[in-house]
């Protein structure tokens, strides 16, 4: 097939792209390379996909309305894998109008170009963040979450609610994955678990915010990955059992669904700390600090359904994640 993947100089977008050309699909490549985080670190990536057989890339913003519409009408893709956003909770504190620009303005145009194309299937990243103020454990897509925390989490709930309306009016399958704190080798720096191994092997403190006792489902990369494949390759149906007497936020009359993608196996942070140490061989020196505006207690991924409609349920445990996105870091950045 020949697959429109956007954010391919992004953290997940590089790993999907690389499982795609490795299976025999046409990867046609989009990402801006902006400077929200380092760009020698997209370059690298970028790098690694273009010297590959069926790589072409694109660098343009996705918030450009002509410029989506005359890649889609000139390429033609059969799928489309959305996975370019604006990412961060705490930015979107500080710069809400990029948050606008990318997630909602992007987003419109991908949807358009899947309708006017006939794109047979189009899968986007949400979040585990559209969770927000919802306590009830393991998270659901079944459960309502109308109460986000950050603009960053009501813009992925935006974009789900977009992709519903091009299902129902359009009969466009939709497939909207909401991923659980990723993690893993070519990471993001300001993730976590980068910015704590890169300052314990500097000597330098760490900011643990909510005094280390919140809780996340980290997910590996890999994990991910294989749950965006399958799920692109499991085009999305109507429930024909759906009723608005009793709407499933989960699915819908149209071809629309969402899945949660992670380990399903939460940890404190305070634990995810010790585990990076080991493999650093050092320990951090802490600052320990309250839990940050826009910031969730925890996070815990019912995925029952990816179980069920795809067969797949992430794996990794986070001591193995850790040690290879350590292995990585080390010789990535010579340490």
């Amino acid at each position: 097939m020949k697959i429109l993947v956007t954010g391919t100089a992004g953290f997940i977008g590089s790993y999907v792209a690389h499982r795609l050309l490795d299976r025999g699909d046409e990867v046609i490549g989009v990402d801006n390379v902006n400077d929200y985080y380092d760009v020698s670190l997209k370059e690298a990536r970028l790098e690694r996909l273009t010297c590959k057989p069926g790589f072409t890339e694109v660098r343009q913003d996705i918030a450009d309305r002509d410029a989506m519409a005359s890649l889609f009408a000139g390429q033609k893709p059969d799928r489309v894998v959305h996975l370019a956003a604006q990412a961060g909770v705490r930015y979107s504190i500080e710069n809400p109008h990029a948050y606008v620009d990318a997630n909602l303005v992007g987003f419109m145009n991908i949807l358009e170009g899947c309708r006017h194309n006939n794109v047979g299937h189009l899968v986007y990243a949400s979040s585990s963040s559209v969770y927000g103020a919802n306590e009830t454990m393991p998270f659901s897509v079944h459960d309502n979450v109308d109460h986000p925390l950050s603009l960053y989490a009501a813009s992925k709930k935006a974009n789900e609610l977009m992709a519903h309306t091009y299902s129902h009016l359009y009969d466009l399958p939709t497939t909207g994955l909401r991923f659980f704190t990723v993690y893993g080798p070519w990471g993001r720096p300001d993730m976590a678990l980068f910015i704590f191994t890169k300052k314990i092997l500097a000597g330098e403190p760490i900011d643990v915010f909510n005094h280390g006792k919140h809780k996340r489902d980290f997910t590996y990369i890999d994990d991910i990955t294989e749950g965006v494949i399958r799920t692109l390759d499991h085009v999305a149906e109507p429930n024909s059992e759906w009723s608005g007497q009793t709407p499933d936020p989960g699915t819908g009359k149209g071809p629309y669904r969402l899945y949660n993608i992670g380990s399903n196996n939460p940890v404190e942070l305070s634990r995810f700390i010790e585990i990076i140490e080991e493999r650093v061989g050092k320990k951090a020196e802490k600052n320990l600090l309250p839990l940050q505006p826009g910031d969730v207690p925890a996070t815990y991924a019912n995925v029952d359904g990816l179980i069920a409609d795809v067969g797949y349920k992430p794996s990794t445990t986070v001591e193995e994640g850790i040690a290879s996105f350590v292995d990585w870091y080390r010789d990535f950045y010579k340490v």
